[in-house]
């Protein structure tokens, strides 16, 4: 959420770095409401200040053997003024913050304004496949070797599900190991989660309530409704929520594995296909805790960690910097870890290492005692795929192609799986 003393201070500044997000926002209403409040406010301070010197007199009034009951008649008339007043505030506090609530994180100043044209392209690493004979997709590849099963996938759940089998499983399962064994190693603290959420989660992540329609909600009637995680990152950044953590404890490090449940699974188009796109994925996130002060170099580790995962697979991929229209609501900066899939042409997303500042924060309320200045302050929330495994799958079974058919598991991972060297029919 943005600060509303930001905009106050420059309205001019907040909505042209909002435009840069291709948001267009007019904040005239939003700065009359506060002057409004305001107004109220004093009002309200002066009427109490009122009733308090009222109320000083009932004792030389009872002192003195005279009637308090007018005092006390003009103490109630007050009180009922002040509880109006009252209400009409807390009116106005929640006509701003409804405000606010939907404005996107403003961009960070280097960013580029537009959509995905913009986006930069920092590095690609590892060579690029290039193959003697004429090679396979990773739908007939996983399919052939008995790896993954579409079929009965769509069977028992419908389209954009798959289901994993056999050696496909392991290679999985291998995958998430690799990860744990790695964040692990770095000092990330390994959580796993509720995959039911309440709807605070979502709003203090920023996901609500712009985009409440983009989750599987579940329906109880006992009590209020629950949502299927779209992310670990959606749990992980309110962990402590309404809490004041001390300095001391920051930056704050945790990863956790689920799986993550999205309703739009995309147009089923040729190129998205297979694993690319589906509504139910196994992921391990990233998140860390930091001060203002700490959190350009956590942004970068997190790249750099994502990066490496990609890197000792041995695949061949792309670090992009997104433009400010490419970054999602929530985040002001954000660098992609793309994967190259052959049969495709293009590179895919593996990876979103992004940087939230205080956004995320001021909507769950998470703080920290500065040690100089003893005051509290918003924490920054940063988070990074670590990693989605669905397009991986599919970049490892392309890019690691034989002729005859097979496939070279990458050497990471061959340790996850009994030293298997080779995946064949």
């Amino acid at each position: 959420m943005i600060s509303i003393e930001l905009i106050k201070n420059n309205p001019e500044k907040v909505q042209a770095d909002l435009a840069r997000k291709g948001c267009k926002v007019d904040f005239s209403e939003l700065l009359q409401l506060d002057t409004d409040r305001r107004k109220l406010i004093q009002e309200v301070e002066s009427l109490k200040s009122e009733k308090n010197k009222v109320s000083s007199q009932i004792p030389t009034f009872k002192k003195e053997g005279k009637d308090t009951s007018e005092i006390f008649e003009e103490m109630k008339k007050l009180g009922n003024k002040i509880e109006d007043l009252d209400k009409k505030v807390q009116e106005y506090d929640d006509k701003i913050w409804n405000f606010l609530a939907v404005l996107p994180n403003p961009p960070d100043e280097d960013l580029l304004e537009g959509g995905k044209e913009n986006n930069k392209v920092l590095r690609q690493v590892n060579t690029k496949p290039e193959f003697a004979f004429k090679p396979k997709n990773h739908v007939d590849l996983c399919t052939d070797l008995g790896l993954i099963d579409y079929d009965r996938g769509v069977k028992l759940a419908g389209n954009g599900c798959w289901l994993y089998r056999g050696l496909g499983a392991r290679l999985e399962w291998a995958l998430l190991n690799y990860f744990i064994e790695e964040h692990t190693k770095d000092g990330y603290e390994f959580i796993l989660p509720p995959h039911m959420l309440n709807y605070d989660c979502g709003y203090g992540a920023g996901q609500f309530p712009k985009f409440s329609e983009e989750v599987y909600w579940i329906d109880n009637k006992d009590e209020k409704s629950k949502f299927l995680l779209p992310t670990a990152e959606t749990a992980l950044v309110n962990l402590y929520k309404g809490e004041i953590v001390p300095e001391e404890q920051l930056p704050m490090k945790f990863f956790a594995y689920t799986p993550c449940y999205r309703r739009e699974a995309g147009s089923y188009r040729q190129e998205e296909r297979g694993m690319i796109r589906g509504h139910q994925f196994n992921k391990v996130e990233m998140v860390q805790i930091t001060t203002p002060e700490q959190s350009a170099k956590a942004f970068d580790e997190l790249v750099a960690k994502a990066e490496n995962l990609v890197k000792n697979l041995g695949l061949h991929y792309q670090v992009s910097k997104l433009a400010a229209g490419d970054c999602s609501a929530s985040m002001r900066r954000t660098y992609d870890i793309e994967v190259w899939i052959p049969s495709m042409g293009i590179y895919k997303e593996v990876s979103s290492a992004s940087n939230a500042g205080d956004y995320q924060a001021r909507r769950n309320n998470t703080k920290y005692r500065n040690k100089e200045t003893k005051k509290t302050e918003f924490v920054h929330t940063l988070n990074a795929s670590g990693l989605a495994t669905s397009r991986l799958i599919p970049a490892i079974v392309e890019q690691y192609q034989n002729e005859d058919g097979s496939v070279t598991v990458p050497e990471v991972l061959r340790k996850y799986l009994g030293g298997l060297e080779k995946i064949t029919k």
